[in-house]
């Protein structure tokens, strides 16, 4: 009797430590900024429906965005986002999968703010490109927030801006990422 005790408690802690090993979460944050210096409005979205996988025990980080998600000021320019330049019915969502590089030097299992690199394939608008980001991984109580910034290349992902508007959006989209992951159960 007591070898069994013994034997689902040591089944339980290895369950539990072995689920918490993922974190997750469905409402991060992806922020993207395409404003050229020369515009007179800003050329900016946010999606609240960020979805993300972080595997704490290989550094693996997946996330996914639906395209449609990203809100903007006006309406017309959200329009436009959708159907003229990133063709959302086309390509529905962006997605990131990669890995933190420097895992060895951030400790999830310990509260603090630890600098991360991830490296990984960003897929958008039909086209797949290796992406490499600086971010700040902060620890909380088991839980962990990620902070990211890093800019992409429109052209990079064949998003063509006609030169009536050129003046107006950047070369280069600034994107930020802020999400709270929490174990997986």
């Amino acid at each position: 009797m007591q070898k069994s005790i013994i034997f689902l408690v040591a089944l339980f802690a290895f369950t539990t430590t072995a689920s918490a090993q993922k974190f997750f979460t469905r409402d991060g944050k992806v922020k993207f900024d395409a404003t050229a210096p020369t515009s007179p409005e800003k050329i900016d979205g946010l999606s609240n429906s960020v979805t993300a996988v972080l595997d704490a025990s290989n550094g693996n980080f997946q996330w996914a965005v639906l395209v449609k998600g990203f809100q903007f000021e006006k309406s017309l320019m959200q329009e436009h986002f959708n159907e003229n330049y990133m063709e959302s019915g086309k390509y529905p969502k962006a997605t990131f999968v990669g890995k933190i590089t420097n895992l060895s030097e951030v400790n999830l299992a310990k509260d603090g703010t630890y600098n991360a690199i991830v490296a990984g394939q960003m897929t958008m608008h039909g086209v797949t490109k290796d992406i490499t980001a600086n971010g700040a991984l902060t620890v909380i109580g088991g839980n962990i927030k990620v902070n990211a910034g890093f800019n992409l290349s429109l052209a990079d992902f064949n998003i063509d801006i006609p030169s009536l508007v050129s003046d107006k959006i950047a070369k280069e989209a600034k994107i930020l990422v802020d999400a709270l992951l929490v174990p997986k159960q």
